[in-house]
């Protein structure tokens, strides 16, 4: 859903929002992020790379023994005639743009950018073709998987690799397609392995400003604020930038003839999934025009971009975050991470409509926790509620936090700061991306913004997500309580659920 009656991305949406209210525990991986199909991806994946011998080549060699009777071959050449060569271990450093592809990591048959970059190196001399159907041979390993969509500017692979062709970079890019780039190698020892040997991360996220702004009076989380706070007077923050702006834009509704009774109408069927009678239609044409035009023309005020860089460092430090990924319970050890910095850009224009990006520097996240984190942060600023509330969240408590869109979300490189300091200290070259920015900088424009913000501008994905949570109505079965009172007045003591009771 887009605006109120933009019906192409509301089963996008609902899919984000109801994860957050259904009964489904997924098992967590330690790196993985924003963003992934993790639950398969991880089994697959690993099934592939932790290959036994005769699993590529039909019927196991202990089977063609015991029925047959016939040699075992396996380990002999398929192509007899390739000549051996020499492999080293290296370090590569790679960049790429997920649209299109079901994550990072290898997951057959599913596009994925492993695949791609396993073909490219073997067309490009990099990898033997007797070597071509195990990457267990060529010991591959990933910084970081990134989830379906999910892009990266920086990341890294280790893996043995034929060296010899200086030209073998851009051998293996001529074999890659152009939203996928491997920006040079590291002679690394035999040893590292790029995923145990990273230290942090660094992801970034997009978003535009206008996703602070609270949420449309007479809707239903709007209700359940105003109620909270008659309740609790003097806990919701007041906003007064917000209601200039709503005040703004239902004038300007008024004016071409549609009512609040109208909009309210709109949201309802498109919540309900229903058809709107042709009335409602003009209706609705008109108020996302309107709607479209006063988001692209609002500015972030300075105070709130200070309230939103002091939600952020919240963050900030080791912290339980059981409540920001799934299937994890407070007791679980493993919910426990440590934030190293959150760093909020100045606003910047991108057609007419205002962005800020968002550097999120860790040592590791789990599933979802970086669009758990931003979706937690940018709602504890529209509903006015304390942003102690994000501390509370650390606690006992169960609440069901939204994602927020994976559209901002890309991770911006792996740092290596431990490795590095014994490689100084031999006298190595730092492994990193430094060398690259230029290169880098320009993919990142060209292949990742670009596509971020032609497409927020065509589907409205921020603007839909927070209209449907504005509008969410549901409950949790077992108490009746909403399940975002959490974000007003009342807090989350009132709004806690059983460890198995609304998991994502």
């Amino acid at each position: 859903m887009t605006d109120t009656s933009e019906s192409k991305s509301t089963e996008g949406i609902k899919d984000v929002v109801s994860e957050a209210v259904t009964e489904t525990v997924v098992a967590a991986t330690k790196d993985a992020e924003p963003v992934v199909d993790a639950e398969n991806t991880e089994k697959n994946a690993d099934e592939f790379i932790r290959t036994r011998k005769g699993d590529n080549i039909g019927n196991t060699a202990k089977r063609q023994r015991l029925l047959k009777k016939e040699p075992d071959t396996w380990g002999k050449p398929v192509y007899s005639g390739e000549e051996r060569k020499p492999k080293r271990k290296v370090a590569c450093m790679i960049g790429y743009c997920g649209t299109g592809y079901h994550g990072m990591q290898l997951n057959p048959p599913n596009k994925t950018i492993e695949g791609d970059l396993f073909e490219a190196f073997v067309k490009g001399g990099a990898i033997s073709k007797n070597n071509s159907n195990d990457l267990k041979k060529n010991g591959f390993m990933r910084a970081a998987r990134t989830d379906k969509g999910v892009h990266a500017a920086g990341n890294v692979i280790s893996l043995k690799m034929i060296i010899e062709d200086d030209d073998v970079v851009e051998k293996i890019n001529s074999h890659l397609p152009e939203q996928i780039r491997l920006w040079g190698y590291q002679r690394t020892n035999k040893s590292f392995d790029c995923r145990k040997m990273c230290s942090s991360r660094i992801y970034e996220y997009l978003m535009p400003t206008y996703s602070f702004l609270p949420p449309r009076p007479g809707s239903v989380l709007a209700k359940e604020i105003l109620k909270a706070e008659k309740e609790f007077q003097g806990t919701t923050r007041v906003d007064k930038e917000g209601e200039t702006f709503w005040n703004e834009l239902m004038a300007k509704c008024k004016a071409v003839g549609v009512t609040d009774n109208e909009i309210d109408q709109i949201y309802e069927a498109n919540r309900l999934g229903l058809d709107l009678s042709v009335p409602l239609e003009q209706a609705a044409i008109n108020f996302r025009k309107i709607s479209r035009e006063c988001r692209g023309a609002f500015r972030i005020s300075q105070e709130r971009l200070e309230l939103v860089r002091k939600a952020l460092n919240i963050y900030v430090g080791s912290h339980n975050f059981h409540n920001f990924t799934l299937g994890k319970s407070y007791k679980d050890p493993s919910a426990k991470r440590y934030m190293k910095s959150f760093k909020v850009s100045e606003p910047f224009l991108i057609e007419g409509t205002e962005w800020i990006s968002i550097k999120i520097h860790g040592q590791s996240f789990m599933l979802h926790q970086i669009r758990k984190m931003i979706g937690m942060a940018a709602l504890v600023i529209r509903t006015g509620c304390p942003l102690e509330r994000i501390e509370e969240a650390f606690g006992e408590n169960k609440i069901n936090i939204p994602k927020a869109p994976a559209l901002g979300l890309l991770l911006e490189q792996p740092v290596y700061d431990g490795y590095n300091e014994r490689l100084q200290g031999w006298g190595h070259e730092a492994l990193g991306f430094d060398k690259y920015e230029k290169e880098m900088d320009a993919f990142k424009h060209k292949f990742i913004y670009d596509k971020i913000f032609k497409e927020e501008q065509q589907e409205h994905v921020f603007s839909g997500f927070f209209s449907f949570i504005d509008a969410f109505n549901g409950t949790n079965e077992n108490s009746g309580v909403p399940i975002f009172q959490f974000l007003t007045a009342r807090g989350i003591a009132g709004n806690q659920v059983n460890d198995n009771d609304g998991e994502e």
